[in-house]
């Protein structure tokens, strides 16, 4: 089994704005680890941190037995973390393929690992030689996690991957997010609507100014909805 990711005593800044106060949350080994909140709590903040891109100001994150803090950001998905961000960040005048092989690049991964990836979302042979500008809100969310995958992650960070999906395209996104997880790869998923949610993760952490207020299993969140309605706002 994968390592656990381990997110202790956490703070981040933006400027002199704290937006992590510590943060502390566990990725058990093979697990979707949901983060859920209103806007401005520090969901993607703390992805962010994750990776390096917002610095820890205080606080550890580890992965396994390595401190991901004393990496540089460019060092961080060679350890094992893979990141698709809120918008995809495709390179757009790029061609699918030409994506995948930046992806397969980061790690020096090869054909074999292309392949696996493809087998997930195989309306990507298709579109290979399409520039990914072109492609479907949808196809390119496909695209961003693909490439994310060609580092063959221990861990994926996934950003509000359904955002803007028709519902065909979020029940495939979902139907990926279980598969990989059934591959071993362990998965923090931020997202705003519980019911995109709950079809999919294991236990989910609520975020607020900063802080994980609580962190439930799956089956708890189904019997006690109100939980949904104090930290997000929402029934």
């Amino acid at each position: 089994m994968p390592d656990a990711l381990r997110l202790t005593d956490v703070d981040a800044f933006y400027g002199q704005i704290q937006v992590l106060r510590g943060l502390a949350f566990e990725l058990r080994a093979g697990e979707v680890l949901c983060l859920l909140g209103r806007n401005g709590a520090g969901k993607t903040t703390a992805l962010k941190a994750i990776m390096g891109l917002v610095p820890a100001a205080a606080g550890s994150i580890r992965l396994g037995d390595l401190e991901l803090t004393d990496l540089p950001a460019h060092e961080v998905p060679k350890a094992g973390v893979a990141y698709v961000p809120q918008g995809r960040r495709l390179f757009a005048e790029l061609t699918v393929a030409e994506n995948i092989e930046i992806g397969l690049n980061a790690r020096k991964k090869g054909p074999a690992v292309a392949e696996s990836v493809l087998t997930l979302f195989p309306i990507l042979r298709e579109r290979w030689r399409q520039r990914s500008g072109t492609l479907s809100g949808g196809e390119q969310q496909m695209l961003a996690m693909a490439r994310a995958l060609c580092l063959e992650p221990a861990v994926l960070l996934l950003d509000e991957p359904t955002e803007g999906l028709m519902p065909s395209m979020i029940a495939r996104i979902r139907d990926t997010v279980a598969e990989l997880r059934g591959r071993g790869v362990s998965t923090v998923l931020v997202e705003q609507r519980v019911d995109a949610v709950l079809p999919v993760a294991d236990r989910v952490a609520f975020i607020e100014n900063g802080r994980n207020r609580e962190t439930v299993d799956v089956a708890r969140l189904r019997a006690e909805p109100e939980l949904v309605r104090r930290y997000v706002g929402v029934g």
